[in-house]
Parts: C-alpha cells; sequence; structure tokens
C-alpha cells in the first residue's frame, strides 16, 4: 500500500467512522472485561486465534475454494453456539444491566425497616450463639422465585422465634435457606444455586450456596456457621467473614438504604 493510498483513505474518515470504530473498540472492550477472572477466557483467546488463522488464510493465499466455502458454511452455526457457549457470561452481563436500570425496578414493601433490621441482627446473634447453621437470604430487586419453588412456603411475618424455630437442628426445615421478600419469610428449606468458586477448605456447602445465590443478582444472604456459629455475609460474589452485631447491621442498613431513605422522607412530609 502507498503513501497516496494511505491518504486517500484517510481522507475518507468522517464523524460517522470515527463514532462506528468507537462502538466496535467498546464492543470489544466490554466483552474482555466481561471475560475477566473467568474460565472462559481460554475460550476467547482460542476463536480470536481461530478467527485470525481464518482471515489470513481465506484472503491472502489463492487457490482455497473449498477451505472458503467450508468458512462461510460453518459461520452460522457458530454464531449460534457462541451464546450457548458463553451462556453464564452473557447472563451476568444482563443481569448487570438490569441492575443498573432503575426505572425498570421492582419494589417490595419491607415495613418499618429499623424493626425488621433490629429483628434480623437479634435472630442472627442467637443462632450464631447457639450454633445453629443457617442460610437467610434477602431478595433484592432481581426476584428469587425460582428458588422459592424448590422450598416449602410459609408466607409469615419475619420474627426473631420463627427463624430460630426454622433452623433448630433436626427440625423439618433446617435443612436449606430462608428466603425473605420485605418483611415476610417466603419459604423455607430453599435449595439454591453452588458456587464454582474455590473456597477455603473449611468453608462446606451452606457458604457455597449462599455465595452462589448472590453470583446472579443482588441478594444478601446471612451465614451462620454450624461448626464454629461464624456469621458471613454474601453480595455479588464476595464473602465477608466474622462480622459482629454492629458490622451486621452496618450491612443490613446499607441493602436496605433505599427503603430507609423512602420512609425517612415519609415521615418528615
Amino acid at each position: 500500500m502507498s503513501v497516496q493510498d494511505i491518504l486517500t483513505l484517510l481522507g475518507r474518515v468522517d464523524a460517522w467512522t470515527v463514532m462506528d470504530i468507537f462502538l466496535v473498540t467498546l464492543v470489544f472492550y466490554s466483552v474482555l472485561r466481561l471475560f475477566q477472572g473467568t474460565q472462559a477466557v481460554t475460550l476467547v483467546r482460542g476463536l480470536l486465534l481461530i478467527s485470525v488463522v481464518m482471515f489470513i488464510v481465506t484472503n491472502f493465499v489463492e487457490g482455497l475454494t473449498a477451505f472458503r466455502w467450508l468458512v462461510r458454511s460453518s459461520l452460522p452455526a457458530i454464531l449460534v453456539a457462541l451464546p450457548v457457549i458463553f451462556q453464564p457470561e452473557l447472563r451476568r452481563m444482563l443481569e448487570r444491566l438490569g441492575r443498573t436500570t432503575p426505572f425498570l425496578a421492582r419494589s417490595v414493601d419491607v415495613g418499618p425497616v429499623d424493626e425488621l433490621i433490629d429483628t434480623l441482627v437479634s435472630a442472627t446473634m442467637r443462632l450464631s450463639a447457639h450454633r445453629y447453621g443457617a442460610i437467610i437470604v434477602l431478595e433484592g430487586t432481581v426476584g428469587l422465585e425460582e428458588y422459592v419453588e424448590t422450598g416449602i412456603r410459609i408466607d409469615g411475618l419475619v420474627s426473631e422465634r420463627l427463624l430460630l424455630a426454622i433452623f433448630y437442628p433436626n427440625a423439618a426445615l433446617h435443612d436449606g435457606a430462608v428466603i425473605l421478600r420485605g418483611n415476610r419469610v417466603v419459604a423455607a428449606a430453599c435449595v439454591l444455586p453452588l458456587s464454582p468458586r474455590p473456597l477455603e477448605a473449611h468453608l462446606g456447602t451452606r457458604h457455597r450456596a449462599g455465595l452462589g445465590i448472590t453470583e446472579h443478582g443482588d441478594a444478601l444472604a446471612i451465614i451462620v456457621s454450624e461448626e464454629t456459629g461464624t456469621i458471613s455475609v454474601a453480595r455479588y460474589g464476595r464473602l465477608v467473614r466474622r462480622l459482629d452485631d454492629k458490622r451486621l447491621r452496618r450491612v443490613l442498613q446499607n441493602f436496605y438504604a433505599p427503603q430507609l431513605q423512602r420512609q425517612q422522607k415519609r415521615l418528615a412530609a
């Protein structure tokens, strides 16, 4: 390519061309950020390598008529297979987009927030003191109905006595998680998805389940260890351990901050 050809190409660049290049760059950057830190990175590298080889062979090597036909015929099948291969990553991306769209977010009445937080802190501390293993999942704007259906529906007001009775050792509803929607216990003995992430050796299925339910939404999970009574909290795929009552209260106040603000505005009005 001569200097004159390069100048001719640059002369065709306008604002729409710059916008086009920017959007393509943004798409590739978003895809790379989406797959960063996941096992899908190796798949992306393999696909990029194959794409580069195919591009070079089909555009710069003459006489490969059959190979070019194969590439053109395989393209539709590859486009169909990509959403299947990257289903977890695509789902996570769409869920993130949904969480950042406030006008489509669902609103749940939680009743008096201060009372609810007091009840949850008190119940959690008693569960910890008695070393009753527990998972309490607080539903956020992303619904958890598919996991509610795996358990036993209760639909009762949240109370310390109810939570202690559910997680009493060897009780009928002891195994599994309790899911809260607002100030009501929707269901107990619910089956949660297990996180595939590696955890510390002494953390078992309860912590893995509490972490797993928070990886695909904005729910918050309170986990009480049956062996040590240690209180942990999981949200957005992150696990924080060894909480006391003050730290747990701060976490819950942050989780219920939108509802607290609405109630304070209502009282001030």
